[in-house]
């Protein structure tokens, strides 16, 4: 099998590998279960710098019945190869670029402050989280800034290692519901999330974000822990800004229908099992909260 493409196409090539040899639905294979059994060979291209999906051991398949967005975990997804080639991302349009872009940011933070981090994972996710911050505005502003390409997709594939041996937290365990129930691209329902998400989170470990701040430029070590992981959150709301991510209001969802089904996103957050490794673990009613309060958000 070759995924070709974004998360999207990689992750379904991914699913179909496994589906190809053992059969069932996809919603046979979702979280807590982590399949080990055998798939086909998948040979992962990706063409934009975010998902990092060529280098994890999970996909995340819609179902469309239920429009879950299953996190479905385990060996048998990981890629037997990749081909990592910059020059595919150059066609990548401003938007894309910044959703893809703090997709991949997001990765390396979540994977430096899960509970699940290590020294393998973090010795990949702060030089990503570096990276990025150095070119992650260059890329937004020329796509044809050749250096600038090929750092971002390095970034998104360390990041990709990262929290596939780590995982991922509060933002993506949000994000799925949003993305499957309003159909947002994945990248930038984390971006709408990002900032909320990480100033309710910091308290509980601002040793591991201020590392995070430091990385990324946001603060130097003069600053004191609970400092440097403030200006995290300040510069995440910045860089948001800089980059032109809307509140849902902002992108066009129904308010009533945004609160309808909140209740249901929260449910299906805690479900796929990300919230448990972020430094807080949510309830149920503080993220319908957080959700409540990223959809009034004010204007970027």
């Amino acid at each position: 099998m070759i995924g070709f493409g974004g998360g999207s196409p990689m992750d379904t090539a991914k699913a179909l590998a496994v589906l190809g040899v053992q059969g069932g639905r996809m919603r046979d294979y979702k979280a807590p279960q982590v399949n080990r059994g055998p798939a086909l060979p998948v040979i992962a291209v990706p063409t934009t710098a975010g998902s990092g999906s060529e280098a994890t051991q999970f996909t995340v398949i819609t179902d469309s019945a239920t429009d879950e967005k299953m996190l479905c975990t385990g060996p048998a997804f990981l890629p037997l190869a990749t081909v990592i080639d910059a020059a595919l991302t150059l066609s990548m349009p401003p938007r894309l670029t910044a959703d893809t872009g703090i997709d991949a940011l997001t990765h390396a933070v979540e994977a430096y402050v899960s509970r699940k981090a290590n020294p393998f994972s973090d010795s990949l996710a702060l030089p990503a989280i570096t990276t990025i911050g150095r070119y992650l505005h260059r890329a937004y502003a020329d796509g044809g800034d050749a250096e600038a390409r090929e750092a971002m997709m390095l970034a998104a594939t360390q990041a990709g290692i990262a929290f596939s041996n780590s995982s991922v937290a509060l933002v993506h365990g949000m994000s799925r519901p949003i993305g499957a129930h309003f159909h947002i691209a994945h990248g930038l329902s984390n971006a709408m999330l990002f900032p909320a998400v990480t100033a309710f989170s910091v308290h509980a470990a601002p040793g591991r974000y201020a590392d995070c701040a430091r990385a990324l430029g946001a603060a130097t070590t003069a600053d004191g822990d609970t400092v440097a992981a403030g200006k995290l959150v300040d510069v995440l709301d910045e860089l948001c800004r800089d980059l032109a991510v809307p509140t849902p209001r902002d992108y066009g969802i129904d308010q009533d229908a945004w609160h309808r089904l909140t209740p249901l996103m929260a449910e299906q957050a805690l479900a796929s099992g990300s919230p448990a490794n972020n430094p807080v673990v949510p309830t149920a009613d503080k993220i319908q909260e957080l959700y409540s309060r990223i959809y009034a958000a004010s204007s970027l």
